[in-house]
């Protein structure tokens, strides 16, 4: 723990978790802590799925922060979750390049083919669907983002019907 610190909630951030914490910190000078802030949110939502306000707390707490600093980056960044998403995260770009080539379709037959509205999680729990601003792949419109990981990109119908297909038949909820 950052000396100086308040302790931080065992009941919020597990042992391993806190470890994990310390070898992000240490990448940094002792008085630089707080620039480890991004990788404890990303450790938080790997483990718990979401950042909730009660981690973001035990967060700035760990690194000596204000909670509302550590709240800002998390408001920020669409990649982390301030609630609980599905199994599959899909951000579809519909900034103005994407929109112009077919980014906000995407959007709209996803939202049709899930059965939910820009924003929402489908009854399955599987997919959370949100749009997201420029994802850098411009020229391979429309693109989307599933899971904040997984770059897909020239999103016909036909693609997104097939990448939706083939993860609720990896689930077994084909």
């Amino acid at each position: 723990m950052i000396s100086g610190s308040k302790p931080v909630s065992a009941a919020t951030l597990s042992d391993a978790t806190i470890q994990r914490f310390a070898r992000e910190v240490a990448k940094y000078p002792g008085e630089q802590a707080q620039s480890a802030v991004m990788a404890c949110l990303s450790i938080v939502q790997q483990e718990q799925g979401h950042v909730s306000l009660e981690a973001e707390k035990a967060i700035a707490a760990y690194l000596g922060m204000p909670v509302m600093a550590v709240h800002e980056v998390t408001t920020f960044y669409n990649m982390y979750n301030q609630r609980p998403v599905g199994k599959f995260k899909l951000n579809v770009c519909t900034n103005l390049p994407c929109q112009l080539r077919d980014g906000e379709r995407a959007l709209h037959h996803l939202e049709q083919k899930l059965g939910v509205h820009m924003g929402e999680t489908s009854a399955d729990g599987l997919f959370t669907l949100q749009q997201s601003e420029c994802l850098g792949a411009c020229a391979d419109s429309p693109v989307m983002l599933v899971n904040d990981r997984h770059m897909c990109s020239f999103m016909s119908n036909e693609k997104l019907d097939q990448l939706i297909d083939g993860l609720r038949a990896a689930e077994g909820k084909a």
